[in-house]
């Protein structure tokens, strides 16, 4: 079979994405679709939602989120993230081995004398009493002994306890900025295990929601361990299709899996903040490498993106008060017309969609 060109990758990629046409489906579905939607702020998953399923609307997902059929957890690559429950009881035990590389590459020697499994146990029963932050869970280690390395203690908490964050249904987006904790099988009323499992089933989800992919790709978006994904690949090879890129690179996929023509047309998209669909891809199908440092900024953050025939183009921020809302687009190069039109649109429909009690809306281009 003839080389995929870089084009015809993020086509596909953009059809399983729902960015190449809004998905008439649920949002647990989109959810499930995209495995999960990376969230350390709490405005990204809704957005992210909003540009890919027809007819979005901020109360579904937080509808969700109150019943308990989606949550907001530590999940991949140690980061918070929003997914369904039924995901993160059956997927948590895939991530827990990246949890626990996380917590010893990071703490190293800050572990050394700290008993974990009665630090876990301590922490869940604070947990349990009463669902709180994670600066008062480090106020009670200081509180039980001032020479104490809190931060330590409460990181190793993160990656070994199923945690899940209490929505809040009076807060913006779900949540307040410094969101209180609960244990998740306590919140879920169901196990939620912390032995590792085999990562074939992520990997499979995986390559639905993002493929076709190298090993590099699985790697950055899962942070699994590289010999995990060689040996989860080659146990999965019988039900994989293998292609290759430009640069002869092996690009696994599903059988099956839709590719669509690389000329198929791909509108303006407006693109969150930190979605791992820019933030864990290892090649260029999205982000060209002349633009990765307008995108990738410094201490980890991931810009909010413009689509412009399927690539990043340009960035944007919204600004809002009580009365007004201001989306300010920066292109990478200049639009042409058409295109100009097109992005102040989609901005203008998403600044609506994000400040709901605005009376003026302002789309502006630097």
């Amino acid at each position: 079979m003839a080389p995929l060109s870089l084009r015809a990758i993020n086509r596909a990629t953009l059809a399983r994405q729902m960015v190449l046409a809004r998905a008439p489906v649920t949002p647990t579905a989109a959810i499930e679709r995209l495995v999960a939607l990376q969230a350390q702020w709490p405005r990204p998953p809704f957005i992210g939602l909003w540009s890919r399923v027809e007819g979005f609307e901020r109360e579904a997902l937080t509808r969700l989120l109150a019943q308990r059929k989606v949550v907001r957890a530590t999940f991949l690559r140690g980061t918070i993230h929003v997914l369904t429950a039924k995901d993160f009881a059956s997927l948590r035990p895939v991530i827990q081995p990246v949890l626990d590389a996380a917590m010893r590459s990071i703490l190293r020697t800050r572990l050394d004398g700290l008993d974990l499994d009665a630090l876990v146990a301590r922490a869940r029963e604070r947990f349990a009493r009463a669902p709180c932050t994670f600066e008062d869970l480090r106020d009670e280690f200081l509180r039980v002994n001032p020479n104490a390395d809190e931060r330590a203690m409460g990181y190793a908490v993160r990656m070994l306890l199923p945690l899940v964050q209490v929505p809040v249904l009076d807060a913006e987006w779900g949540f307040p900025a410094q969101a209180c904790f609960t244990p998740a099988d306590q919140w879920l009323g169901r196990t939620i295990s912390t032995l590792a499992a085999a990562p074939d089933p992520l990997i499979l989800r995986y390559l639905a929601g993002y493929g076709p992919a190298t090993a590099a790709d699985i790697q950055a978006w899962s942070g699994l361990a590289k010999p995990a994904v060689r040996d989860a690949l080659e146990r999965l090879m019988p039900t994989l299709t293998i292609l290759h890129d430009e640069r002869k690179r092996d690009l696994f996929d599903l059988a099956g899996a839709d590719r669509p023509d690389e000329d198929v047309p791909a509108p303006v998209r407006l693109i969150p903040e930190y979605d791992n669909l820019i933030t864990t891809r290892a090649d260029e199908r999205f982000v060209a490498r002349a633009h990765r440092p307008r995108v990738f900024l410094s201490a980890l953050r991931i810009a909010a993106t413009v689509l412009v025939d399927g690539f990043v183009a340009a960035t944007w921020k919204l600004q809002t008060t009580k009365k007004a809302a201001t989306i300010t687009i920066e292109p990478f190069t200049a639009f042409a017309a058409r295109v100009k039109k097109e992005v102040a649109g989609e901005a203008e429909a998403l600044a609506r969609f994000a400040a709901l009690e605005a009376r003026t809306i302002e789309v502006k281009f630097d």
